[in-house]
């Protein structure tokens, strides 16, 4: 409960960070003319529609499994996740869409004033607060939704430092130094939306995470009163690693000893991997 609370809290921060962030972008960007800025106004938007999902996900996320859902509901953080990235790409498609049109078909005179700099500062500082604060709890409850979020943020640092620097080029008289900034900031989305989708995707068709089935394989083939491992099957979903291994022992083992030899296999796998949720099935050799 204290672990739901903490993500849900930080989950609720976001959200409210994330509608500061639109405003002040988006009034500053339509007073200056600045596509960098508008950029980052709508990139802001989404992240606020990220935020807002992630909030609703993690809340419905930890709840506990019942009868239609026997593995619980973790799996909607995957889905947040997924419409999280897909956001991330319409992004990038529209800052290259107007950037392309301000390059060679529009001339939009961009006014260079203090608050626009002040609001890309301002945005750079709470993206690096946001991110670290996300991050940390993402890391100590396994939070793909929340990794997310983190990763939102994390972007937006550098995409408001390209713009910054375009604010500055066009201080200096280079006019598209501005627009280039935007396309940087596209490239940047567009790079973070690949690596969210990609995480993603894995963990909705059931991809095993790296390393963990030669652990668990290697847990049950050490221990003496295993004869062999027959099978092991594991799937991350939300914050819970599932793994499944089949044991065969020796037939004349008692059906008891059997069970107390599965059951220590099962406390050294959870020891090992985080936030196991372990299926032991003992098979007596036929031989």
């Amino acid at each position: 409960m204290q672990s739901n609370n903490k993500k849900t809290a930080v989950a609720l921060s976001s959200v409210f960070w994330s509608i500061f962030l639109t405003a002040i972008k988006a009034v500053v960007g339509f007073l200056t003319g600045s596509l960098g800025i508008l950029s980052e106004a709508l990139h802001s938007l989404l992240d606020l529609g990220a935020a807002v999902l992630t909030f609703f996900a993690v809340k419905i996320g930890d709840k506990p499994a019942d009868k239609e859902h026997h593995y619980g509901h973790l799996k909607i953080e995957s889905i947040s996740a997924l419409i999280e990235s897909a956001l991330l790409f319409l992004t990038s498609f529209w800052i290259i869409y107007e950037a392309i049109k301000r390059l060679f078909f529009e001339k939009i005179q961009v006014e260079v004033t203090w608050y626009a700099f002040l609001v890309i500062i301002v945005s750079i500082f709470v993206d690096i607060s946001r991110s670290r604060a996300l991050m940390k709890v993402a890391k100590e409850t396994n939070s793909q939704a929340l990794e997310a979020d983190a990763l939102h943020f994390s972007s937006d640092i550098w995409s408001s430092g390209a713009v910054l620097l375009g604010l500055f080029c066009v201080y200096f008289k280079i006019p598209a130094a501005d627009t280039l900034a935007a396309l940087v900031v596209a490239i940047i989305v567009l790079r973070a939306g690949y690596k969210l989708s990609k995480r993603t995707f894995d963990i909705l068709i059931d991809t095993a995470p790296e390393g963990v089935e030669d652990l668990v394989r290697e847990i049950g083939e050490k221990n003496n009163n295993v004869l062999s491992v027959e099978r092991v099957r594991v799937r991350h979903v939300g914050t819970i690693t599932f793994v499944e291994i089949s044991i065969c022992v020796d037939r004349n083992l008692s059906l008891e000893r059997a069970k107390e030899i599965g059951k220590g296999i099962e406390e050294e796998i959870k020891n090992k991997v985080r936030n196991a949720d372990v299926t032991i099935r003992e098979i007596l050799s036929i031989n």
